[in-house]
């Protein structure tokens, strides 16, 4: 497993109309080795392709008390606090956040030391959050022995999973969701090749058949995630 990070937050952003692309553009330019300076990972930021509205983006730390200590660091520092106003005229809502940790970190999941681009990139990430009952639910094992399979052999192969970390939060003037979930992500070199994938599972057998097993083990509709790395994102 990529050694990166034991917690990881995943957060999504509702954003005013049209104000996506000043976010990211200061996000990039300004938030991320902002962020990185105090210890944190920023593995990735992105579009979603699906809601002009949202901003999403992943961040690790190395524990939970790593992770006080850097958000303690960055939003009392100085990069935030003279680029604070402009991020927040950006935002709706900034509340959308899930703490968890790593079940695996595979192979394409960014290290700290990845080479950070700055081109624009024709990937997509996609994935799901799935919304669960409780921590001791049989889930993890479901979805690794019943989905992984099936996600593979549509060409949707994670190269993270991960599930709540059911802990306090050690940051309380940022306010995580109080839920249970498991997400995975996955890599796809283009539109098409997500394309095809979910071609392929729709078309699959094996799906049809797991597919309501999974709708009765959630407990209420998955989100789906179809995402487009911006320009200085590792994770692309």
């Amino acid at each position: 497993m990529n050694d990166c990070c034991s917690v990881i937050d995943l957060r999504q952003y509702t954003l005013y109309p049209g104000a996506r692309d000043t976010l990211i553009d200061l996000f990039d330019a300004r938030f991320v080795e902002g962020q990185e300076a105090t210890g944190m990972h920023i593995a990735g930021q992105f579009r979603d392709l699906d809601d002009p509205g949202r901003f999403v983006w992943i961040r690790g730390f190395r524990d939970l008390p790593a992770r006080a200590d850097a958000l303690q660091a960055f939003y009392y520092g100085p990069v935030w606090r003279t680029h604070a106003a402009a991020a927040n005229a950006t935002m709706v809502d900034s509340d959308n956040a899930l703490l968890l940790k790593p079940l695996t970190l595979g192979a394409g999941y960014p290290s700290l030391d990845a080479v950070r681009a700055d081109a624009p990139a024709g990937s997509v990430i996609g994935g799901a959050v799935y919304h669960r009952g409780s921590v001791d639910d049989g889930f993890v094992d479901f979805f690794t022995e019943q989905i992984v399979p099936v996600l593979v052999d549509s060409g949707a192969e994670p190269v993270a999973v991960l599930e709540s970390l059911v802990a306090e939060n050690n940051f309380p003037a940022l306010p995580l969701r109080d839920e249970v979930v498991l997400v995975w992500l996955a890599r796809f070199a283009d539109d098409a090749a997500y394309t095809a994938h979910r071609r392929s599972l729709e078309a699959s057998p094996a799906w049809r058949r797991v597919l309501p097993e999974l709708v009765s083990r959630i407990v209420k509709p998955a989100q789906e995630l179809r995402l487009r790395p911006t320009a200085r994102s590792q994770l692309r």
